[in-house]
């Protein structure tokens, strides 16, 4: 499954609303740390079918990114039923990046 581009008018419908838990990546086209976690969040996106992965441009939806205080990217928050469940910040593996949100 592909990752969502995720707006203030798609979040509440894609992430809050959402049946699944929801990887989001907070994330911005000149973050070299973003650009190397992007094909990390791809790779989850497509061998996992269990959550919903999605990827909020900061740059794009600055009130999205103030409402959750993402002072640092890449920035990744895991939803369950609408609230935040987990949170890491930084470039990371994958295995340590899904083992910081419980996954």
């Amino acid at each position: 499954m592909a990752t969502v581009a995720l707006t203030e008018a798609n979040f509440q419908a894609e992430v809050l609303d959402s049946d699944k838990p929801v990887l989001v990546d907070f994330w911005a086209s000149w973050c070299g740390p973003c650009k190397m976690m992007g094909p990390v969040v791809e790779e989850i996106s497509n061998e996992r079918t269990d959550i919903k992965v999605g990827k909020v441009n900061v740059d794009d939806e600055a009130d999205l990114a103030q409402k959750y205080s993402i002072m640092s990217i890449p920035a990744f928050i895991l939803f369950k039923d609408g609230k935040v469940a987990a949170q890491a910040v930084g470039g990371q593996p994958k295995e340590g990046l899904l083992a910081a949100l419980g996954l």
